[in-house]
C-alpha cells in the first residue's frame, strides 16, 4: 500500500497503472467516462481535479482508494466504515 499525499502523486500512480495495462489515454478516458483532454491534464499534474472523475479513473484501473487516520495504518475496511459512521452523524 502506498501513501499518496498530493494530486501529482495520485496522477503518477494512475499514469503508471494505465501504462502497465497497456492502455492509451483515449482508451482509459473512454472506460472511465472522462475526456481524453481531462485525463491528459490530470496526468500532467493539474493541481485541482474533480473527485468524481478521479474515482471513475481508479475504478476503471481496478485501483482502490482507502482512507485511514494518521498513526493508524491498518488498511481494513472497518476504518472507513467507522469514519463514515462517526462523521455522518455530525
Amino acid at each position: 500500500m502506498a501513501t499518496i499525499r498530493s494530486v501529482g502523486q495520485l496522477a503518477a500512480t494512475v499514469r503508471g497503472r494505465r501504462l502497465d495495462l497497456g492502455l492509451t489515454q483515449a482508451e482509459l478516458a473512454n472506460r472511465a467516462g472522462v475526456s481524453r483532454d481531462w485525463l491528459n491534464s490530470f496526468e500532467g499534474g493539474k493541481p485541482t481535479v474533480e473527485l468524481a472523475h478521479v474515482l471513475r479513473l481508479l475504478d476503471a484501473l481496478n485501483l482502490q482508494l482507502q482512507i485511514v487516520t494518521e498513526g493508524n495504518r491498518d488498511s481494513s475496511s472497518s476504518n472507513l466504515g467507522r469514519l463514515l459512521n462517526q462523521y455522518g452523524r455530525r
